[in-house]
């Protein structure tokens, strides 16, 4: 049994569609790292001045960025696991799929999946780790878009 619970209470209005994608695509790269346990998992879409905070509160670093991830790794007998947060900011993600230059959906997916890795301890400090996330960020996006 896989929770995704999604707060999309900001003024704009989430398609149905772009929460399916979401909904999808995590389960997509959950699939792809074998994850079989019960879990829940928050995904939260944030103003600028949200996200600034949370990036300025965790992270010690005063500006808007893309997507957070919050691990929580926590289980709890009898409970789904608690797999943590993913908070992404809806407009950055426009003016980057603009700049990439691969549309909304694209973008979509990449900075659910970046976020996904995140919760999983993956991160791109090193040459060798971002490497690494990367190809999975390609692999689980390839897989996804191959069962559509």
């Amino acid at each position: 049994m896989r929770n995704f619970y999604i707060d999309s209470s900001m003024d704009e209005a989430l398609a149905a569609e772009t929460l399916n994608t979401v909904k999808n695509i995590i389960n997509v790269g959950l699939d792809y790292l074998e994850e079989t346990r019960d879990l829940e998992l928050n995904i939260s879409f944030v103003t600028d001045e949200e996200i600034k905070s949370l990036n300025a509160e965790y992270r010690n670093i005063d500006r808007v960025t893309d997507v957070l991830s919050f691990p929580m790794f926590e289980g709890f007998p009898g409970l789904p696991y608690q797999l943590g947060d993913i908070v992404i900011k809806l407009d950055q993600l426009r003016r980057q799929a603009e700049e990439y230059g691969h549309g909304f959906d694209r973008e979509l997916m990449y900075l659910t999946v970046h976020s996904l890795l995140h919760l999983y301890g993956y991160d791109h400090i090193k040459a060798a780790d971002k490497a690494e996330m990367r190809a999975l960020e390609e692999e689980i996006i390839s897989s996804y878009l191959s069962k559509e």
